[in-house]
């Protein structure tokens, strides 16, 4: 029953979902000690926590070893969760892994138009990531992934699923052109449409409106001094006032110099 899809799911090109991994892999991940330990009765939300500890993406290792990256997108295949939890887990920005993790499960099972959609803006991404494969540990980038997500056939040891080319889907327009950041810097704008001119004018106006607002509060009132500045002067004559209590006033030291009459002399005075 461990290893059994969650009853309800969906099939997934026509198949279960767990039969998206190959059969020599998913055995492999049965038998494995991380599954039987760590993945058993793991939930969407509880799935987060083990992600969040991975330290690679790959597909299997040393003799048919599976990695942890793999028994977790199984153990996705598995529980099958919502569309929406899916989308959250790729916008998780702060953790590289658990998008990689939500990105090669989308490349599987979405449709071929929400593929583009939502992995595209990933190749901006250009963190690093730990590949594990039969060669040992390797360095890869997320963009790189993502693109390798999109072309390749064969991704961490295992098959993807057909995916349409992006050219046929601009002549059917089911979706736009894509949009490319080379070009756009080629011509001078920004990812938000604006030129590299407009946004050096817009700089040189805030700089200049902030000098203006610098001189005329210089002009008026003078500047108040900020707390901590406020504080060490206080410190410093809280600590003079200390000092002058302990050693005496100086109206001290004329009490007890009238108290001594002028016709004692120095023999008078007690040792």
């Amino acid at each position: 029953m461990a290893n059994t899809t969650v009853s309800g799911a969906k099939a997934i090109h026509g198949q279960n979902p767990q039969y998206l991994v190959e059969t020599v892999i998913r055995n492999r991940i049965y038998e494995s000690n991380y599954w039987k330990e760590h993945c058993f009765a793991l939930t969407a939300e509880s799935l987060i926590d083990k992600a969040l500890e991975l330290k690679c993406i790959g597909g299997v290792y040393g003799n048919q070893r599976p990695t942890e990256f793999m028994c977790l997108l199984l153990k996705l295949l598995q529980i099958q969760p919502e569309k929406e939890i899916l989308i959250e887990y790729l916008r998780a920005e702060e953790f590289k892994y658990l998008r990689a993790l939500a990105a090669i499960y989308i490349r599987m099972t979405f449709r071929t138009v929400e593929v583009y959609e939502l992995l595209e803006p990933l190749l901006k991404d250009y963190r690093k990531l730990r590949l594990r494969n039969m060669a040992g540990y390797a360095l890869t980038f997320m963009d790189e992934y993502v693109d390798s997500l999109l072309i390749e056939e064969r991704v961490c040891d295992i098959i993807m699923p057909r995916l349409i080319k992006r050219q046929v889907l601009e002549e059917n327009n089911d979706i736009g052109p894509r949009k490319s950041r080379l070009l756009n810097a080629l011509e001078g704008k920004s990812d938000n449409g604006r030129s590299d001119k407009s946004r050096s004018r817009s700089r040189s106006m805030d700089r200049s409106q902030s000098r203006s607002r610098s001189r005329s509060s210089g002009r008026g009132r003078p500047a108040s001094r900020s707390p901590s500045i406020a504080s060490r002067y206080l410190s410093r004559s809280r600590s003079r006032s200390r000092s002058r209590s302990r050693s005496g006033s100086p109206a001290s030291f004329r009490s007890r110099s009238r108290s001594i009459s002028p016709d004692r002399t120095e023999t008078d005075l007690p040792a």
